[in-house]
């Protein structure tokens, strides 16, 4: 379980072209971490969205940003942590919408509140966040013939 001590470690410039990316650096992590498809696609999806928010708001945009995406597999789960340079945010100040309202944007947020069991920002010194998104989901033996 050597590979469970430290987190795995993507960055990428701040370009929602890399998502896809993003998206199979989290599905190769929770593949080798033993987790089923369904809590795969919500720790994806959770991702995903957190990713794109901070490209889009945090970024505005800005490809010389980067994005870091760390992994760690936990005995009961995964712990996601998305590192941006962006100005200071408090995600705890995100109204919790209905999802059945109509207006544009604000779905992300709910996503990852409903698909993940913890979701905290704090900040990173004078400029950046770390976003911390906690999954608990049983995981099988540890795939080492997927490494």
């Amino acid at each position: 379980m050597g590979l469970d001590n430290r987190p795995w470690t993507l960055t990428i410039p701040s370009d929602s072209r890399l998502l896809p990316l993003a998206r199979g650096f989290v599905e190769a992590v929770c593949e080798v971490g033993g987790f089923d498809r369904a809590s795969t696609e919500a720790i994806i999806l959770a991702m995903h969205e957190a990713a794109h928010n901070i490209i889009r708001h945090a970024h505005r945009g800005d490809a010389s940003a980067q994005v870091q995406i760390q992994c760690l597999l936990c005995p009961d789960g995964i712990e996601i942590r998305l590192l941006d340079e962006g100005e200071p945010f408090d995600i705890t100040a995100v109204p919790c919408l209905d999802p059945a309202e109509l207006r544009i944007g604000g779905r992300g947020v709910f996503l990852m509140r409903t698909l993940m069991d913890e979701l905290t920002t704090e900040p990173r010194g004078q400029r950046g966040n770390t976003l911390r998104m906690v999954k608990r989901c049983p995981r099988q033996a540890l795939r080492r013939d997927a490494i």
